[in-house]
């Protein structure tokens, strides 16, 4: 009765100890939360915030030509940085699976075959000699070894949240490049279509401006103007012509970085509207700054950046902590072949429980704790520093399309000005109240105001794209 007693306060201490090293393993790491961003309630070039945005929307809905959409889609099928991504995805999974598996034990299976022969002088030469009569001893082995280390501290289980947070930053990288992917194409294929506008301007103007020439060669001939009005009507025209191959070798340029992107070699890009027919809202919501969080890509990965931090930590204070492993051998063992598989006599079992305790590497595992503390005060900076990006992308998306709104208003204004001055200067000039140098000054501000009106409804369109990635759209 008292060996009863004695085992049962034993067993009893043992699982208080237990539970108090659990409960203990709690507070050996603090983790810390994520910080709080202190988000303004709306954008400062917002005005009344409003909860809708169109960073919510997918990129499906959010771009309404059919030809981008076709093209972004191929991107997204084919580009390979977003295969390289899925790839990284596909590791960070397997990775994931594996870090679960830490509780459970590991399983070996061992067989081995050794033979030795001692000094006949020594102790285990006369023994096998006297009582084996032979010179040599063999010993046969076939068993299974299994080992457990008990998570008392808490190390398997910061490693599977290191792990878990490596996954999931996989998974918003994949986002962030499909993100940028959607942007890049976007601008590429309006870039395109800017292109093309100057382009049939260029033309426009050389046939404007062959027509003025025809016009100012005619009036050289009946001796009204002199030959420097021809030159300079003719450096004019070559002006405009110039214009043709640079604007050509632009459009082969963005054609071949859009096929890339693609995943395709270069090649045509298909097309078949107009700059001015892409139609810009009117109305394109920002929502609130406090949805970045859960839509930016790189602002979900600079939190998982922090959980990860959290659990390094944790694991390379446990490091500091004791380890308990349990190590069990069970199977066959004989010192001769023709004994080893002789059941039950060749089977035997162990059973082995340990304790170890780093000595003389606390120093090192201290500084390994210290700089794990550090590079997680870091994590939160740059958490801190990406959400203030964030905002700051936004705001100026915002900006940019208010005052490019204003500008291609402007700048419309100024070339239909223009326009209708290049037509007066020409009737002018024909009735002979206006010299050929402002005919020739009126035609090439058209054309320069011309070519300014497209850069413009191009940046508009642009900052709108911006807009829509900055609020954390493209990724669904």
């Amino acid at each position: 009765m008292k060996s009863l007693n004695k085992k049962h306060t034993i067993w009893s201490t043992g699982a208080i100890l237990l539970t108090c090293a659990i409960f203990v393993s709690c507070k050996i790491s603090k983790d810390i939360a994520v910080p709080d961003a202190a988000l303004p309630a709306n954008y400062i070039s917002q005005g009344q915030a409003d909860t809708t945005s169109v960073g919510k929307l997918p990129w499906k809905e959010f771009f309404a030509d059919e030809q981008l959409k076709q093209l972004i889609a191929d991107a997204l099928e084919h580009n390979y940085d977003l295969q390289f991504a899925l790839k990284n995805i596909d590791a960070a999974a397997l990775t994931l699976k594996q870090a679960k598996l830490g509780n459970i034990p590991t399983v070996d299976l061992l067989a081995t075959a050794s033979s030795s022969r001692p000094s006949d002088n020594s102790l285990n030469g006369l023994s096998l000699s006297q009582y084996l009569s032979t010179k040599h001893i063999e010993d046969y082995t076939l068993a299974v070894q299994i080992s457990w280390e008990a998570d008392i501290w808490g190390k398997i289980r910061s490693q599977k949240a290191a792990a878990l947070a490596s996954f999931l930053n996989t998974q918003e990288a994949h986002k962030a490049i499909q993100t940028e992917l959607v942007n890049s194409v976007s601008k590429g294929y309006y870039n395109l279509l800017m292109l093309d506008d100057q382009m049939a301007i260029a033309k426009q103007n050389v046939l404007l401006n062959d027509s003025t020439l025809k016009m100012i060669t005619l009036q050289y001939q009946s001796g009204q103007v002199t030959s420097l009005a021809v030159q300079q009507a003719q450096a004019q025209k070559l002006t405009a012509l110039e214009l043709i191959p640079q604007f050509e070798k632009q459009i082969a340029v963005q054609e071949n970085a859009i096929s890339i992107l693609c995943g395709h070699y270069p090649g045509e890009i298909k097309r078949d509207v107009n700059l001015n027919n892409i139609l810009i809202s009117d109305k394109l919501e920002a929502g609130v700054p406090s949805d970045l969080l859960s839509r930016r890509p790189d602002v979900r990965q600079a939190e998982l950046a922090l959980s990860k931090a959290n659990a390094n930590v944790g694991y390379a204070r446990a490091n500091m902590y004791p380890s308990l492993t349990i190590t069990a051998q069970g199977g066959l063992d004989a010192f001769k072949a023709s004994n080893w598989f002789n059941i039950p006599a060749s089977l035997f079992g162990t059973v082995i429980g340990g304790i170890t305790q780093p000595l003389f590497q606390q120093k090192r595992l201290n500084t390994f704790y210290k700089v794990a503390q550090i590079n997680r005060d870091q994590t939160v900076l740059q958490f801190r520093q990406s959400v203030l990006i964030a905002v700051e992308e936004v705001s100026d998306a915002l900006v940019e399309m208010n005052k490019l709104k204003q500008q291609q208003f402007l700048a419309a204004e100024r070339t239909n000005t223009l326009i209708v001055a290049a037509q007066n200067s020409q009737l002018l000039f024909k009735n002979g109240l206006a010299n050929y140098l402002e005919v020739i000054t009126a035609q090439s501000n058209v054309l320069q105001s011309q070519l300014q009106l497209a850069a413009v409804t191009k940046a508009q369109l642009d900052a709108s794209v911006d807009l829509y990635r900055s609020l954390g759209g493209g990724w669904n």
